[in-house]
């Protein structure tokens, strides 16, 4: 049982943990132990997350959903396999956390009549310096 948050925890069944050997530092066990952690967690049919949080972890960890619906998280920060596993996990859990809540509405802004009024003021500014070089070389 993954606790996420207050009402929702995912069970042991919906996650899918293959250990794997990882490239770079082992010593003697490099070829040996399979310390890397491949964790799957299949987000289109899992029974434990609402449907809202669903579409939001959908569209938030898209590069890491493959076309089976499953997000795939590689840990092999570590020597170990406990944390490895301990880092896919947590990393998992972050993940759907970040999906738990919804963005918050962006609100339409509009400019303040002082902001156009020396928008309008610059533009005038520049059309006279251009119309001043204009005149410069026409005289010529």
């Amino acid at each position: 049982m993954l606790k996420i948050a207050r009402n929702i925890s995912l069970g042991a069944g919906e996650l899918d943990e293959q250990f794997i050997r990882a490239p770079g530092p082992g010593g003697q066990n490099v070829n040996k132990v399979a310390t890397a952690v491949r964790l799957r967690f299949n987000v289109r049919i899992s029974p434990s997350l609402p449907s809202d949080v669903r579409d939001r972890l959908l569209m938030l960890a898209a590069n890491r959903i493959n076309e089976a619906g499953e997000i795939v998280i590689v840990a092999r920060r570590f020597r170990t396999q406990a944390r490895n596993r301990s880092d896919a996990r947590t990393r998992l859990v972050a993940l759907i956390r970040a999906a738990l809540h919804a963005p918050k509405p962006r609100g339409k802004t509009v400019p303040s009549t002082a902001v156009k009024r020396r928008r309008r003021i610059k533009k005038q500014r520049r059309s006279e310096i251009k119309r001043a070089r204009n005149a410069r070389i026409s005289s010529d």
